[in-house]
Parts: structure tokens; C-alpha cells; sequence
């Protein structure tokens, strides 16, 4: 196994990697919409925070050495399901592969933001 690490995407809040590569899959973990630049949640609705997130996912991929093409399953919450829609007009700009998802909403998530985003991409 490889652990992943990039300053383009936020440092892991708790004891955990960014991404791990086993085999020929990475395996990210979920991803908020915290500006790695500054280490702070600056978008506000859903769209702005889903764009962060995602940009985030996409940072790790390229650490890695991929891309959103490769991704073969997300896993999203959402803070509130009535976003489900608003959400996924900018989830649906970047995994035009369609890769296979669940999505559900949590009671809560880090840090009080309306969105988190896990991938899983193939290498090989």
C-alpha cells in the first residue's frame, strides 16, 4: 500500500491519509469543502462548497497520478437532501463517466458544511 499526500487538497483533520493506493485502486477519503490554501471552509451554498470539494477529490486523483475519468465510485453526503439537485448540476460537470455513486444525507458533517465527497478510482 502507498499513502497519498498533496498541500493542493486540506490535510486530514484526524488520524487518517488523505488517499491509500492497494493494488491498482486509490481509495480517497472524503473530501470537504476546506480552501487548502487557507485551511478554512470560504465557499457558501452548496454549489460553491460541492465545486470546493470536488476540486478537492481531483487534487488527490492527480497526486496519484489519475483523474476524474478513472473514478469508478463516489460515495456524497449532503447535509440536507433537499440540495440533492443543486448538488449534483456541479457533481455532473466533473464525473461525466458517471461512475457508480450512493449519495445520502447525514445528520451532520465536519466542521458544519452541506457536503462531502469520496472517491474510489481504478489505476490500472
Amino acid at each position: 500500500m502507498k499513502i497519498i499526500s498533496t498541500e493542493n487538497a486540506p490535510a486530514a483533520i484526524g488520524p487518517y491519509s488523505q488517499a491509500i493506493i492497494a493494488g491498482n485502486m486509490l481509495f480517497a477519503s472524503g473530501q470537504i469543502p476546506i480552501n487548502p490554501a487557507s485551511g478554512a471552509v470560504e465557499a457558501e451554498g452548496i454549489e460553491a462548497q460541492a465545486e470546493q470539494a470536488i476540486r478537492n477529490a481531483g487534487e488527490i486523483l492527480k497526486a496519484a497520478g489519475t483523474d476524474y475519468a478513472h473514478v469508478v465510485k463516489t460515495t456524497c453526503f449532503l447535509a440536507d437532501m433537499a440540495d440533492f439537485a443543486a448538488f449534483n448540476s456541479v457533481y455532473e460537470e466533473y464525473f461525466t463517466g458517471k461512475p457508480a455513486r450512493s449519495c445520502v444525507a447525514v445528520k451532520e458533517l465536519p466542521k458544519g458544511v452541506l457536503c462531502e465527497v469520496e472517491v474510489t478510482a481504478f489505476l490500472g
